[in-house]
């Protein structure tokens, strides 16, 4: 069954079916710039689709056929971002919405095209797996624009593109090219344009139908392993050993037996 929500008026888009949710940033007239309402509204977005709409996966991405995000709306910034007092307002809600896509139950996919910089950079790297078509480029400007960029993002960084990296994209804000990162291991792949989407979709289904308990034990683990946390590490061992009891191991078991692709409930 097919579920569509709105958030922030439209700009923040929600969907979910057959297990997959897509969350969309729809701004396309400003290359899908992220307003300081759109920043509030992705957890509440983030945490629709993994609840109530049943996504086992989620992809990200920007609307129309050329932008995945240009990062916040430097518009705002004279009122939202003007001293330290409305900075600190404005990253704490930066900071929820990048936890929101880092810690969701389900694996988050980015699905990049174009221009993606600044949050829409971090909000990529706050996703699980990263695939981009081969107009993509990246760039984090804020040594360019003289702010600091919110620490846990940077941690984002740091584990997605490897400590160098991370290092050369905050201190010098250029611009490098999918090849570049696909390199570097930031991407999963890199397609053509007209593929990205196909192949983001596949990923994404492929993750769907296997056992939600299973795939959300394994994310567990991997978070507590990225950012040695023993008490994430033991929240992943209860999930893990709860899955021997589950039905779906039970379902699994009888799907390998009769041949059959299984039936995965996540119960």
């Amino acid at each position: 069954m097919k579920q569509i929500r709105d958030f922030a008026a439209g700009r923040i888009r929600a969907e979910s079916r057959d297990g997959v949710g897509l969350l969309v940033i729809d701004n396309p007239e400003r290359k899908n710039a992220v307003t300081a309402a759109m920043w509030r509204a992705i957890p509440d977005a983030v945490h629709w689709l993994c609840g109530e709409a049943g996504a086992r996966a989620i992809v990200l991405s920007g609307a129309g056929e050329r932008d995945f995000s240009a990062g916040a709306d430097i518009s705002e910034f004279p009122i939202v971002r003007k001293d330290t007092a409305t900075a600190r307002l404005y990253e704490a809600d930066n900071s929820a919405a990048f936890t929101a896509v880092r810690e969701a139950r389900v694996p988050v996919i980015a699905a990049i095209r174009g221009i993606c910089y600044g949050g829409g950079f971090g909000l990529a790297a706050a996703c699980d797996l990263r695939i981009a078509d081969d107009t993509a480029a990246f760039a984090v400007p804020a040594a360019r624009l003289g702010l600091a960029y919110p620490a846990d993002a940077v941690q984002d960084f740091a584990r997605s593109l490897g400590d160098q990296m991370a290092r050369k994209v905050l201190y010098t804000g250029a611009a490098m090219r999918a090849a570049e990162l696909l390199a570097r291991g930031f991407l999963l792949d890199v397609t053509a344009p007209d593929t990205l989407d196909d192949r983001v979709m596949l990923l994404a289904e492929t993750i769907a139908t296997n056992a939600p308990l299973s795939v959300q034990a394994s994310k567990l683990a991997l978070r507590a392993v990225a950012e040695v946390d023993d008490d994430l590490l033991r929240e992943a061992e209860v999930v893990g050993a709860s899955t021997f009891d589950s039905a779906d191991y039970a379902e699994g078991r009888r799907a390998f037996a009769e041949k059959r692709r299984p039936a995965f409930t996540g119960e």
